[in-house]
């Protein structure tokens, strides 16, 4: 099974490698990062860690059972009970349930550890993995919309206790 860990400045470096690592599948389905993601990954580290800090974003880490990073999944944007979804699982570990997994254990903490009450997220039409694995844990399309020039659908999921 998959375990997260809310990030830490330790993480940096294995997040850097897992990104790295998986940029080019990365890239086959959302947009690219970018070369400046790379070079100033340290600055930016610092950055995310200030944001979960202020409590406007929520940053987790994906490890499987060796306790390697398999992914990363995060709330952005949280206020006024509501935040948005975003996750992304490494070429090695896609299509064995991690993202699935990796949104429920989410959801979960975003009820209980952040106090949030709705969660909206967005998959482009061509990412139909990201599409199901929305539909499969509770979202339900809201509208169509535009994503850095694709079609995409935006999903929300209303929580409740029990995520």
């Amino acid at each position: 099974m998959v375990r997260l860990e809310r990030l830490r400045a330790d993480h940096a470096p294995a997040l850097l490698a897992f990104e790295r690592e998986n940029r080019e599948y990365f890239a086959r389905s959302v947009p690219d990062r970018g070369d400046a993601y790379f070079a100033d990954f340290a600055a930016l580290h610092r950055l995310r860690l200030a944001e979960q800090e202020a409590g406007v974003c929520h940053f987790h880490v994906v490890l499987d059972e060796a306790g390697d990073l398999i992914g990363r999944v995060n709330l952005m944007d949280a206020v006024e009970g509501s935040a948005d979804l975003g996750y992304r699982v490494g070429e090695r570990a896609a299509g064995r349930g991690v993202a699935k997994a990796a949104v429920a254990e989410v959801c979960r903490l975003a009820v209980g550890s952040y106090g949030l009450t709705t969660l909206m997220a967005s998959a482009t039409r061509d990412n139909p993995a990201s599409m199901a694995v929305l539909r499969g844990s509770g979202f339900t399309a809201v509208e169509d919309i535009t994503l850095e020039g694709k079609p995409a659908v935006r999903y929300r999921r209303r929580l409740t206790a029990t995520g």
